[in-house]
């Protein structure tokens, strides 16, 4: 069987941008900005790929070739520029169907990928559990299937009547010696298997999709709100993540550099403890396929009672992928859940662009929650942010209590030390004795009124 193959660290790339003439454009900005604002992001991609970017072509078209996309001339011109720049593969940043990818392969007798192969490629490298891998996999197979292609001798695998020579009918005399049988095409088999692979996949992350569920439904037994960390890819998730939670998830200035969710325990400032989730960085025309295959750790988002939306402001087009990360989030069916938009980065801005986007977040759109001005690195901001967490999730009114647990009650003994805020204890005989704030949800579930003292609950 076919297998996308990974890019290796020392291969040099042509990469290949197409703006459309007619596509919808904001006024007063020139035709095709969009598309090499997108180039650029491409060349982010490829490095983060392991590729040398060896140059870049553009082409403005009014349309697309339905043969080669570009049109004989222009691939003509990225025929010489591969040969000048000696560039083994050539990465288009739209994407090429069957078609089109086979025939700019035979004429420019180069290896031709286009930006969701080039995805798919970032993340079976950066994939390390074994549900990100079976994720990555089935969005492989599912994006080479239309693409299995073959001639000649070498993908025929015909047999009995099938076979040539002969005068055909129903003898067995038609068909070489060794080659007759049910006369299946090799192109035919390899379909099959992936499509068998692929329902193995899907199987499989049906049961990592259970999985996710009864430890979901483990983490509800005990109320903690659940908080999902979104945004554009290298938006400083992990580091603000890692502030936040002292965690060392890996961060790197590389896309997609961390793609399996994480989750830790956070205590806010009203001594509520609650969930902190990392998720995958989002990006613009993110493949379907791989939203698609993605959907049980993105399952994060759907379940958290409030989404984090991190925002990088150092970056000049930070407003475009802030609008590409909300379209994300509409297609996951989570758009109009509580959000709380996070402005990161600050420490990169000039002292000018900092106090009119100080200016900017003092005075929000009517309707909506101004955002919140941070920075991940420095730590600027962390306790603002963490207060607005707590006023951002729904209530949940803290009770102080005294209580009179038996030693043999452990786990409630653990919980109360863990979910609230114990002033005071002491050992008397089999008893423990607290003096202690808990959340009244918390108090309820571990049924402490059974072991209340002076009427406290």
């Amino acid at each position: 069987m076919k297998t996308t193959q990974a890019i290796p660290s020392t291969e040099r790339a042509l990469l290949v941008g197409v703006a459309w003439k007619r596509s919808p454009r904001v006024p007063g900005r020139p035709v095709g900005t969009p598309e090499r604002e997108s180039l650029v992001e491409l060349v982010e991609l490829a490095r983060s790929a392991g590729a040398e970017i060896a140059g870049t072509v553009f082409q403005v078209r009014d349309k697309a070739d339905p043969a080669s996309l570009v049109g004989r001339g222009k691939l003509d011109e990225i025929l010489a520029e591969a040969n000048a720049k000696d560039a083994p593969l050539i990465i288009f940043d739209s994407d090429l169907s069957p078609v089109q990818q086979r025939n700019i392969q035979e004429h420019t007798e180069r290896r031709v990928i286009d930006r969701t192969q080039l995805i798919l490629d970032i993340f079976a490298r950066h994939a390390r559990s074994r549900e990100g891998q079976l994720q990555v996999e089935l969005a492989q197979l599912n994006y080479m299937l239309p693409r299995l292609t073959g001639k000649g001798a070498a993908m025929s695998r015909l047999g009995g009547k099938s076979g040539g020579g002969g005068s055909g009918g129903t003898g067995g005399g038609a068909g070489r010696i060794g080659v007759r049988g049910p006369g299946e095409k090799k192109l035919e088999t390899d379909r099959r298997r992936i499509r068998d692979r692929v329902a193995k996949i899907e199987k499989n992350i049906e049961g990592v999709r259970k999985q996710r569920a009864l430890r979901r439904e483990a983490r509800n037994s005990v109320p903690l709100g659940t908080i999902a960390l979104v945004g554009y890819t290298n938006a400083g998730k992990s580091t603000l993540f890692n502030a936040l939670s002292r965690a060392e998830v890996l961060v790197s200035s590389r896309m997609f550099a961390t793609l399996d969710p994480t989750i830790r325990a956070l205590r806010l400032p009203s001594g509520r403890r609650v969930l902190l989730s990392d998720t995958v960085g989002f990006i613009r025309a993110l493949p379907k396929g791989l939203l698609n295959a993605f959907r049980a750790t993105l399952e994060e988002v759907q379940e958290a009672a409030l989404i984090v939306h991190v925002s990088d402001v150092s970056s000049a087009h930070n407003q475009e992928l802030d609008e590409a990360v909300k379209k994300i989030l509409a297609e996951l069916g989570v758009a109009g859940q509580p959000t709380l938009h996070v402005w990161n980065k600050m420490d990169l801005l000039p002292p000018d662009e900092r106090i009119e986007l100080e200016k900017s977040a003092a005075h929000p759109p009517e309707g909506s929650e101004p955002p919140v001005m941070v920075s991940a690195v420095t730590e600027e901001g962390l306790d603002e942010f963490l207060q607005r967490i707590d006023n951002a999730l729904p209530g949940d009114p803290v009770e102080r209590l005294s209580l009179r647990l038996p030693l043999t009650e452990g786990r409630t003994l653990a919980m109360v030390h863990a979910l609230g805020h114990v002033y005071h204890s002491e050992l008397a005989d089999s008893h423990m004795l607290l003096d202690a704030e808990i959340p009244v949800s918390v108090a309820r579930r571990l049924k402490l009124q059974h072991f209340s003292v002076n009427g406290t609950f």
